[in-house]
């Protein structure tokens, strides 16, 4: 794939043009937006600022983070602080996104979104309440290895590191999740699968693939 050089405010402002103009797959009224990434690729920045520009375009939007769908810390923990299988495949609940994310933004949905539901520090459940997103309204999803879930998403955006790069910018306390991304680079393809591909070795200096035709 051939990248060119942008700013994150041009990328960020192309985004929400073209999201403003992307239908739903389902015919529903809600629009389900990834934001993919490693957290060192800093996945919920980026769906934060591309939230303020949806709404400066007059849409309704929430924004919902994986790290508040955790399983509790048993499950987590089964085999270890630190095995990147368990990180791969069982941290983070996707069956409670499916029914408490995915589910009320079906057709016939309520739209009534629950924002997260297990508190990581605690160990327990955040007992926040629903938020209702307005007909017409954006879901953005952000967090890493939302890729190959099956998760309905209308479209979708992968924020790319190179190994080396993963690896740098990586805190060393986590490097253990390495292993869990280079599992998801051979199996999920995530830069071929995603509609917009943003490679951020360099995080001052973004390059994207651009836009295919809406």
């Amino acid at each position: 794939m051939r990248l060119e050089a942008i700013t994150w405010d041009r990328l960020t402002e192309a985004l929400a043009d073209r999201i403003t103009r992307t239908e739903t797959a389902d015919g529903g009224p809600w629009l389900r937006v990834a934001v993919d990434g490693a957290p060192a690729a800093a996945p919920g920045e980026r769906a934060r600022a591309l939230a303020e520009a949806l709404r400066v375009r007059g849409r309704a939007v929430l924004v919902v983070g994986t790290e508040g769908f955790l399983r509790p810390a048993s499950l987590r923990y089964e085999y270890g602080r630190e095995d990147p299988e368990t990180y791969y495949s069982g941290w983070f609940d996707t069956g409670a996104l499916w029914r408490e994310v995915f589910a009320p933004l079906e057709p016939d949905g309520s739209g009534r979104v629950l924002p997260d539901l297990w508190d990581p520090a605690t160990d327990r459940a955040t007992r926040s309440p629903r938020r209702a997103l307005a007909p017409g309204g954006v879901l953005l999803l952000h967090g890493p290895l939302l890729l190959g879930h099956w998760f309905p998403f209308d479209f979708t955006v992968h924020l790319r590191l190179s190994p080396a790069a993963l690896r740098r910018r990586t805190e060393e306390r986590a490097r253990w999740t390495l292993p869990a991304f280079a599992r998801y680079e051979d199996e999920v393809a995530p830069a071929d699968t995603a509609d917009v591909v943003v490679r951020t070795d360099d995080p001052r200096h973004p390059a994207w693939g651009g836009l295919a035709q809406a």
